[in-house]
């Protein structure tokens, strides 16, 4: 809807001061726009379908050459740019999208999943990019990774069935949850108060709450002191705790 791509049935959404509805062509020139299914035309060459979208952006000349350049070396392309959108992987058919939907410079960009179908060293390098261009611009996106959501946002929005349950930043959100930071462990062959006792002497360990009584699995709730954090391994439990009490 902020985009204009799905008409609002109510309320009212501006951009940079301009209703979305009432002059759509001056809002929608500040908006660069990644949708979760990225579109290209994957009979054109990178460069081909980049410039392409300069050109509609109103970028001609050696002014589109530059913003394609500018794009290009951001989004790490050099080594795709003379290949056809249909001969790359998943991840560099997204970043060519990313690309197309930064190359007017826009004061607003508006995203869904920003970092589908990458592998490890693509996000790292897309979320670098987000942190890098929201010290300058309003940047959006909706994410089922909260992981995504830790690295790179500075204010969070829950929704929930088309309600907002809650806005704030990503750390005072995570504080609201009952269960924040905490492991929750199974376990057998052990009881209850050894677990506990084990558990509890692990450095970081604030405390080990009980959640059932090993019927069918014996399970405990782990929770980490402030301004500390957890990783337990899978061990098999002996009647001498491990030395370097991992579990």
């Amino acid at each position: 809807m902020i985009t204009g791509f799905i008409p609002m049935t109510s309320g009212k959404v501006t951009v940079g001061g301009i209703d979305i509805t009432r002059d759509p062509e001056s809002a929608k020139r500040m908006i660069g726009y990644l949708p979760e299914n990225a579109p290209s035309y994957p009979g054109m060459s990178v460069r081909g379908f980049l410039k392409f979208c300069a050109e509609i952006r109103g970028i001609h000349g050696s002014q589109a050459s530059k913003a394609i350049d500018r794009v290009v070396a951001l989004c790490f392309l050099e080594n795709v740019i003379h290949q056809n959108v249909d001969t790359l992987s998943k991840g560099y058919r997204h970043r060519v999208c990313f690309a197309q939907s930064i190359i007017h410079d826009p004061d607003v960009l508006i995203m869904d999943e920003p970092t589908d179908g990458l592998d490890p060293n693509q996000k790292m390098e897309v979320r670098k990019i987000i942190r890098q261009m929201g010290e300058k611009k309003a940047i959006i996106f909706s994410t089922h990774i909260l992981e995504e959501v830790e690295a790179v946002c500075s204010r969070a929005i829950i929704i929930d069935k088309g309600r907002k349950i809650e806005d704030g930043t990503p750390d005072a959100i995570k504080r609201k949850a009952i269960n924040a930071g905490s492991i929750l462990v199974g376990a057998s062959g052990i009881s209850s108060q050894d677990l506990q006792s084990h558990l509890a002497r692990i450095p970081g360990v604030d405390k080990v709450v009980p959640v059932s009584d090993g019927a069918p699995q014996l399970m405990v709730r782990v929770f980490p002191k402030a301004s500390s954090s957890l990783v337990l391994w899978r061990r098999r439990f002996t009647k001498q705790p491990p030395r370097d009490h991992g579990y």
